[in-house]
């Protein structure tokens, strides 16, 4: 078993938007109010606290009287634009009780795609943690209609924690974590990501959200090839967020992370750009990869899409199977040009590739 962190200096915490309301379905101050208490308590220790927060659309969807979430996607942005003031006047209030700030973040793909915007994403989250601000980050669902039609919060807590390299990602939801086949019991330690394991998972039922443990599962394993332990857990329990860092296999469903810390910038490469293209490799290529060499062009098959030097590209095997991403180095032009023969330089070097 991989060995934990003995204290973790910067954690990721997701809160759901099933979090935000009790059984009578008005907002649970008292739940926010020991969320923001912990929070302070963990900041107050030395430790960094970076929140993604669902609900904006959830409390848009109150204060437009919606029963149900909305498929026309003009009213859903509408909701979301009103939800998300809604949002961070609870959190600021909430905070201000305990004397901290908090600074509202909101992102699309783009800031994840583009490189310079990745990295001053980064910057700007790195330096608020420098002033004991907590981030409050979620998507900018007024704009960004693919995630509002495909996407899950989960997913973009991953992705923040990989972006601002942090030591956990604690996901909170109104689940205990995730249950085994018969439903009865949590399984409290996952090594490793099988497909046993994405069978127990199920969608939501919910109204108001999307996702379910899916996509909670799925936002797990881009935390743990990332090397960074994930935890899903219920957000009602007492003192969850306090307990977790100080003990992360005691309350919920512990991910441990499959290997070594990944480097920021295979972090960006493996699951934050987006693939401009897909580059088909044969067999002797992919064991090449496998074991840390760069990818030649003789062992190139052929390639889609249209890429330039400079660009991420999906990398499969003949079975058409991604297995590694990697940084180009030629365009999809010239590396047509030269497939399947030697060719002066490597076509994605071993240092920019990423194993998936």
């Amino acid at each position: 078993m991989k060995q934990l962190p003995k204290t973790f200096k910067r954690i990721v915490v997701k809160i759901g938007s099933s979090l935000f309301y009790s059984e009578k379905n008005k907002l649970d101050c008292s739940l926010l109010n020991s969320i923001s208490e912990q929070i302070s308590g963990l900041v107050n220790s030395d430790r960094e606290i970076v929140v993604v927060s669902s609900g904006a659309i959830a409390l848009g969807m109150s204060l437009l009287k919606l029963d149900s979430r909305p498929k026309d996607l003009s009213i859903l942005q509408a909701a979301a634009a009103i939800g998300q003031h809604e949002l961070m006047d609870i959190y600021r209030r909430f905070f201000k009780d305990y004397k901290l700030n908090c600074a509202q973040v909101l992102l699309t793909w783009d800031d994840f795609d583009d490189r310079s915007r990745y990295l001053n994403a980064k910057n700007t989250i790195s330096t608020l943690l420098k002033f004991k601000a907590v981030p409050v980050i979620n998507e900018n669902d007024t704009v960004s209609t693919e995630e509002i039609k495909f996407g899950d919060n989960d997913r973009l807590s991953a992705m923040v924690t990989a972006l601002v390299g942090a030591d956990l990602l604690i996901i909170l939801s109104d689940v205990d974590g995730l249950l085994d086949k018969d439903k009865k019991s949590v399984v409290n330690l996952v090594e490793k990501i099988t497909p046993q394991i994405k069978a127990l998972a199920s969608p939501t039922q919910r109204k108001t959200s999307v996702g379910g443990m899916i996509t909670k599962i799925e936002a797990c394993r881009i935390a743990v090839d990332s090397g960074i332990p994930c935890v899903i857990a219920n957000g009602r329990e007492k003192d969850i967020i306090s307990l977790t860092v100080d003990n992360p296999g005691a309350c919920g469903t512990l991910f441990l992370p499959k290997g070594d810390y990944l480097a920021q910038r295979l972090r960006w490469i493996a699951f934050s750009a987006k693939p401009k293209g897909k580059i088909i490799v044969d067999d002797g290529a992919k064991n090449a990869l496998s074991n840390k060499k760069s990818l030649l062009s003789v062992g190139v098959v052929s390639l889609e899409g249209d890429f330039e030097a400079g660009d991420v590209v999906s990398v499969s095997d003949k079975q058409g199977i991604e297995f590694a991403r990697g940084q180009s180095r030629i365009s999809s032009t010239d590396l047509e040009r030269v497939k399947g023969s030697r060719f002066d330089k490597e076509i994605v070097h071993r240092d920019n590739i990423v194993i998936l």
